[in-house]
């Protein structure tokens, strides 16, 4: 299902994604095609949607993954299975085709060899640590961006709420790629979009310390 679904990013592209600006955010959200007490009696996406589980608990459909820049403006997104990882998409070289800078992401993205793969690409993944595990040093500026991380929350939100593209009505697989297509499109022409004001000082002062 994945390699169908994928063309669909080559054809947004083409119409209506923003550009890079070296800060990008990445983050995915369930798109459910039917309620979990329908799971078993759902027949248009029979072999198709699977049974994955988010922070809201189980559902059955899809994960959307999108990836956004510090003005709110889509850079890429791919469609997976809910079952698929999160990290599975950054495998992808067309999902962070044009990406370059810095990458910020949530918990779910962390993995060394990931990042490795993904410096060497000229992309530096940037997450939060787990409780577990040993602090690292990092720079303020990227704390303070990291921080700003729940911006892609809300474009989610805005996706699903004011775009429409997530509800349980869907008659065919078609229909639910052009409902999905056509409410990331109509999120682009919003007038406003979520977004985050970073400002970074030059200076040739040194740290006294």
């Amino acid at each position: 299902m994945q390699s169908v679904l994928l063309p669909m990013t080559m054809f947004a592209k083409t119409c209506c994604l923003g550009d890079c600006t070296g800060i990008s955010f990445v983050d995915s959200t369930p798109i459910r095609v039917c309620k979990t007490k329908r799971i078993s009696r759902n027949k248009v996406f029979k072999d198709v949607a699977t049974t994955g589980k988010s922070t809201m608990g189980w559902f059955h459909g899809f994960k959307l993954h999108i990836i956004i820049n510090d003005k709110g403006e889509l850079l890429s997104f791919c469609v997976t299975q809910a079952n698929v990882d999160d990290r599975e998409p950054l495998k992808n070289e067309g999902f962070l085709k044009d990406i370059f800078g810095k990458l910020f992401g949530d918990k779910g993205y962390i993995s060394e060899k990931l990042q490795k793969l993904l410096f060497a690409d000229g992309v530096e993944l940037i997450t939060s640590i787990r409780n577990n595990m040993k602090n690292s040093l990092m720079l303020m500026s990227d704390k303070i961006l990291l921080r700003k991380r729940s911006v892609i929350e809300t474009v989610n939100d805005e996706l699903k709420n004011i775009c429409q593209v997530e509800h349980s009505r869907h008659r065919s697989v078609i229909n639910f790629m052009c409902n999905l297509i056509a409410g990331i499109i109509a999120y682009q022409f919003l007038p406003k979009k979520p977004s985050i004001k970073f400002d970074k000082l030059e200076t040739n002062q040194l740290a006294l310390y």
